[in-house]
């Protein structure tokens, strides 16, 4: 029991900190009915094919989601981030689908699981959950245009400035630890262009490259 309680007393805290548009009863109810999850750097979230049991508030650190090609491929789609939830989340776990995204902890993680017994409960009970969940399906709607427009208008020179940029915002810093290995995978090319991109980019006075990082100029 007083286990029990110290879980919930941290859920709403975490829910105070990073959703403060809950409504003070909705914050309640998950923290009487989810659970508290921590995931390691490079720990797997949420694997593409799987059903979900819960959908997760992101509450500590960031988590990049991927969508897989037919051959297994895969493409680096968007950020969530502390205050956000996975859309696509929201569908599989309600409707009982499979995932069709893979998340991968970016950093170390924390993230409250909210199960799916209470998912339509929440929509129909909660103002600030129902237009929550509108808001994740509009944000994450716009993540998957500028993907689409990126892959089908944009250069890989220009795919490669744009996917730099954003993980510059994402991690609020410049020299950005990424190998170019990591940065073909999440581009879906292969790590010879990406050197060969980024050694004209560095030449053009927009980065410098130091050895498993880059730095944006």
């Amino acid at each position: 029991m007083l286990q029990s309680q110290y879980l919930s007393n941290l859920i709403l805290e975490k829910l105070n900190q990073n959703f403060p548009q809950f409504e003070e009863e909705l914050k309640k109810h998950i923290a009487a009915q989810a659970s508290f999850k921590t995931f390691k750097e490079g720990e797997m979230m949420m694997q593409s094919g799987q059903y979900l049991k819960s959908t997760l508030l992101i509450t500590k650190g960031r988590v990049k989601l991927y969508t897989n090609g037919e051959e297994g491929e895969d493409y680096f789609m968007y950020f969530l981030e502390p205050g956000q939830a996975c859309a696509m989340s929201f569908i599989c776990a309600a409707r009982n689908k499979k995932s069709e995204l893979e998340a991968i902890a970016a950093e170390d993680t924390e993230a409250i699981m909210v199960p799916i017994e209470v998912l339509d409960s929440l929509m129909h009970k909660y103002k600030s959950w129902y237009y929550f969940v509108l808001e994740n399906y509009r944000s994450r709607f716009q993540e998957l245009l500028d993907a689409l427009r990126s892959v089908a208008f944009h250069s890989m020179d220009e795919r490669l400035e744009y996917y730099l940029i954003k993980q510059q915002n994402a991690f609020q810093t410049k020299t950005l630890h990424l190998t170019h290995e990591q940065i073909a995978n999440d581009l879906n090319t292969s790590r010879v262009v990406v050197s060969r991109l980024l050694k004209q980019m560095e030449n053009n006075g927009k980065l410098k490259l130091h050895r498993n990082s880059v730095e944006l100029i």
